[in-house]
């Protein structure tokens, strides 16, 4: 039996009674409200937490929960990521979640119980609109809890689990499910090659096939995503597919999207991948550019709006225009999985202090801004002021030519200066022309320079190096004609003298 007895402003008391002198559990508001519907059970052990949850009175596959468990796996290890917890360790709460993420499908049932009535399934994104902003409310709640709740689940964690009567913690139990999730995962790569009692594969796989993909490469996809192989082939992977070859995609870029982005196959062609698609294109991405753009990066049609706008939004704060925008969206699409406030306005700060032109850097090199600050633009940067170079005249250079911070220092800025070095011209002329990094050493610069050196002219660095073969070689041949010509002017005028 159970009461209560009392609620404070920021605690619940639960009261459960049995014949043996009465336990009290006191848990907070926060906690009650984290476990959705609450009841107790009695075991011998004690009480423990029971989520009561509410299913869909329509029968869900077990095919489709089972893709809808990883799905919500993914989304708690996108939502863990965001607060700055490891790969690793975001990695090992899920596998110690089971329960929690039972928890969250069940919550998916009970919301969207219409569309599960009527036999419809939810999309990728729809999935993730539902869990994250419940996910933001029980961080809010719970602030750094929530992985020791998440984990405990359907268990108060141990900080907060405590017997009234003694105030000693009970430690929440723990059962190592790596070996569960490992299981799961193999259960789902070997979906992949099952036979049918004709000994004939699975028709998702033979279509998979036929578009160009092989066994390994679709394995390779469920162990990166385990809800691929349950996804259903006239449902959704076929739909999307055959969506995107009309776009213009060739079908033999299929499977290196698909490989890139399998996640696409589970978005609804008509509630999310066209209006995405159309939202995109009120932002400037040329719509005639599609195919290109989906191949570079099809992640960039699984993002929420709220993502897209937030991008889109930082980078016309920088100055660029909306054509500006719609340029670098279509160039450079995977620029929008770069997060605004971990890594561009990051970026923007650090070139500022080098007084570049953060706008002009960003349509000329988006690139530039997915670079870590610390393991690449600093090194670099760094590299140049041991040169002798000044902030100033490194802030040109980068200005210039965007894709100087992209190039590795070690296989190419090093060896490059190095044989610059050897080279007759003055530091000043890669302030000029910084561009030299960015042709081969060994096919283009090394074979010019030394042509130059052998024919005894002297041109610009920027002639030397960004002229074509044949422009080149009339610029070489002229100066030399005008370096004889001079040459017997001036014996002509010495041998009159004498």
């Amino acid at each position: 039996m159970q009461s209560l007895i009392q609620i404070g402003p920021s605690e619940i008391f639960l009261v459960a009674r049995r014949e043996k002198p009465s336990t009290s559990l006191v848990i907070s508001r926060a906690q009650l409200w984290f476990t959705g519907r609450l009841s107790f059970r009695q075991e011998t052990n004690g009480f423990r937490l029971k989520n009561r949850v509410e299913f869909s009175p329509r029968p869900v596959p077990p095919n489709l929960i089972a893709a809808e468990k990883e799905e919500a796996k993914a989304v708690l290890t996108l939502f863990f990521k965001k607060q700055g917890l490891s790969n690793s360790l975001s990695s090992r709460l899920i596998n110690k979640s089971d329960q929690f993420i039972d928890h969250l499908v069940s919550r998916l049932h009970s919301v969207h119980k219409a569309r599960y009535l009527v036999g419809r399934e939810l999309t990728t994104l729809e999935i993730r609109d539902s869990l994250i902003p419940y996910l933001e409310e029980l961080h809010e709640e719970h602030g750094d809890l929530l992985a020791e709740l998440v984990v405990s689940y359907p268990d108060p964690p141990a900080e907060t689990r405590l017997v009234a009567s003694s105030l000693v913690p009970v430690p929440a139990p723990r059962g190592d499910t790596d070996s569960a999730a490992e299981t799961r995962k193999l259960r789902a790569v070997s979906r992949v090659s099952e036979l049918d009692t004709e000994g004939a594969l699975r028709p998702q796989t033979l279509y998979l096939l036929d578009l160009g993909l092989n066994l390994e490469q679709i394995k390779t996809i469920t162990r990166k995503f385990a809800a691929f192989p349950y996804y259903s082939l006239d449902g959704k992977i076929k739909p999307v597919v055959e969506f995107l070859l009309d776009l213009g995609i060739p079908k033999s870029d299929i499977p290196t999207i698909l490989c890139k982005r399998p996640q696409i196959c589970g978005i609804s062609l008509t509630d999310n991948l066209k209006p995405t698609m159309a939202f995109l294109e009120t932002l400037g991405i040329d719509k005639n550019q599609w195919a290109k753009i989906i191949y570079r990066f099809p992640a960039i049609l699984t993002y929420s709006r709220q993502k897209l706008t937030s991008t889109v939004e930082f980078l016309s704060q920088t100055g660029l225009t909306e054509e500006q925008i719609g340029r670098i969206l279509t160039r450079c699409p995977n620029i929008m999985s770069y997060s605004v406030e971990d890594k561009l306005r990051p970026t923007m700060e650090y070139f500022r202090s080098l007084n570049v032109d953060v706008a002009v850097l960003l349509h000329r090199c988006p690139q530039t801004f997915g670079l870590s600050i610390e393991s690449n633009l600093k090194p670099v940067t760094e590299f140049f002021l041991e040169k002798g170079f000044g902030l100033d005249e490194i802030g040109v250079m980068i200005s210039r030519y965007g894709a100087l911070y992209t190039f590795s220092l070690k296989e190419n800025l090093m060896p490059k200066w190095d044989y610059f070095q050897t080279m007759d011209y003055p530091k000043s002329e890669l302030v000029k022309f910084p561009q030299f990094f960015g042709y081969s050493l060994q096919e283009r610069i090394k074979p010019r320079y030394e042509l130059v050196k052998r024919s005894g002219v002297r041109l610009l660095l920027n002639q030397v190096l960004s002229l074509s073969g044949i422009e080149f070689e009339k610029v070489v041949k002229k100066k030399m004609m005008k370096l004889l010509s001079n040459n017997v002017i001036a014996e002509q005028s010495n041998g009159g003298l004498l």
